[in-house]
C-alpha cells in the first residue's frame, strides 16, 4: 500500500517596510501605529469574513470582502496579501472553483503568516 505524505507550502511573505516608514514618516510614531493597528484587525476580520462567505458560496460578498481586503492589505504593505486576495476575486469571475478552492486557501495561509510578519515589524520600527 502507498504511503501518503502531506505538504507543507513554505512560502516567505514579504512585507513593504518602507509602506511603515512612509506611514511613520506622514503621521508620526503614534498615528502610524494606529493606521497599522486597526488595519491589522479589519485584515483578520475581513479574512475570517471572507472564509465565510466562501463556505457558503457567497460570490457576491466574497468578490466585495475580497476587493476590500486587497486595498487595505496593500496601504501597510502586505503587497502578498493584496496579490492573492486579487487572484480569489479572479477565480470568483471566472466561475472557477477548484482554482478559488486553492486560491482561498493560499490567502488565509499568507494572510495569517503575513498578520505575524507585519506585526513582528512593527515591533521593531515602532517599538
Amino acid at each position: 500500500m502507498a504511503e501518503l505524505k502531506t505538504l507543507q507550502a513554505q512560502q516567505r511573505v514579504r512585507v513593504d517596510s518602507g509602506r511603515i516608514l512612509d506611514l511613520t514618516q506622514q503621521l508620526g510614531p503614534h498615528g502610524a501605529e494606529e493606521v497599522v493597528c486597526r488595519a491589522m484587525e479589519e485584515l483578520a476580520v475581513r479574512l475570517t469574513y471572507l472564509e465565510d462567505r466562501y463556505r457558503s458560496a457567497d460570490s457576491s460578498q466574497l468578490r466585495k470582502t475580497a476587493r476590500s481586503l486587497a486595498k487595505i492589505a496593500e496601504q501597510i504593505g502586505m503587497s502578498d496579501v493584496s496579490r492573492v486576495a486579487l487572484d480569489v476575486l479572479n477565480c470568483v469571475d471566472a466561475e472557477d472553483e477548484h482554482a478559488l478552492a486553492a486560491v482561498m486557501t493560499r490567502l488565509l495561509h499568507v494572510g495569517e503568516r503575513s498578520l505575524s510578519a507585519i506585526w513582528d515589524l512593527q515591533d521593531m520600527t515602532m517599538g
